[in-house]
């Protein structure tokens, strides 16, 4: 799974014809750690069709500014540019893949 480092390495993501899902973690985060394997599980299965990608909001405060996240684990899901959806806090495999599974279908047609 790929870690977005600085604003420049999100636009190149963003300019793509594949959805995007951003992950704002932190290291020191219990919840984002418990979440980090299904993330990295689904990042995996949906390389195909979806870009899924980790941001530290240690390591990345003006991407986390930009996304104005204010608590963590936080989840966009991006199509087109554009934020389509956001979740906060630990989610279950099954959610994330159902909604994956939504903007990639929505991509393809």
């Amino acid at each position: 799974m790929k870690e977005i480092k600085n604003i420049k390495e999100y636009q190149e993501i963003i300019k793509g014809d594949k959805p995007v899902l951003l992950d704002f973690y932190a290291d020191w985060c219990g919840p984002c750690q418990t979440l980090l394997p299904i993330v990295e599980k689904l990042a995996d299965k949906h390389k195909s069709d979806f870009v899924i990608a980790k941001v530290n909001v240690d390591k990345n405060s003006e991407l986390a500014l930009k996304f104005s996240v204010r608590s963590i684990p936080a989840l966009f899901f991006i199509l087109d540019g554009e934020v389509k959806e956001n979740i906060n806090g630990l989610q279950t495999e099954a959610a994330l893949d159902a909604i994956i599974h939504k903007y990639s279908t929505i991509a393809t047609h």
